[in-house]
């Protein structure tokens, strides 16, 4: 049996915001008597489904879309420990809409298109900064709207 204390400390971790398993169980290790308790409590939490490695990425997606990319996003799933392929059915879904998040991104910080090479670099960089594709950075400052 699971202590109440440690469940406790669970329940408001994310009662907050989504945690990914490998996120609670590095919170909740240093209160647990012994790990094969904490491994049953993230297990009866899962079963619960209150604890949900999709859940948390689609939080992560939903907080950082709109101001990075999708490799800053990835980077951040790795981070967080989230799943393989969890990160990458969540990422496909989002990859659709990439290059419009790009342009408001763009749009936001500069109010021109480059027009010499100094400048094209300086916004490349910005926006590869925020985790854009190479691909979706060429397209953007290609474009001449």
């Amino acid at each position: 049996m699971v202590s109440t204390d440690l469940r406790s400390r669970a329940l408001t971790l994310l009662a907050r915001r989504e945690h990914t398993r490998r996120e609670l169980l590095n919170k909740l290790a240093p209160h647990s008597a012994s790990e094969a308790a904490l491994d049953a409590l993230l297990d009866e939490l899962t079963h619960e489904g209150l604890l949900s490695d999709a859940r948390a990425a689609e939080a992560i997606l939903r907080s950082r879309s709109g101001r990075h990319g999708l490799l800053k996003i990835r980077q951040e799933f790795q981070q967080r420990g989230v799943p393989a392929e969890v990160a990458s059915t969540v990422l496909g879904a989002a990859r659709e809409g990439e290059l419009e998040s790009a342009r408001q991104v763009w749009r936001k910080k500069f109010s021109h298109p480059p027009t010499n090479a100094d400048e094209r670099a300086r916004q490349g960089r910005y926006l590869q900064n925020r985790g854009f594709s190479r691909a979706i950075i060429q397209q953007i400052l290609r474009a001449d709207d």
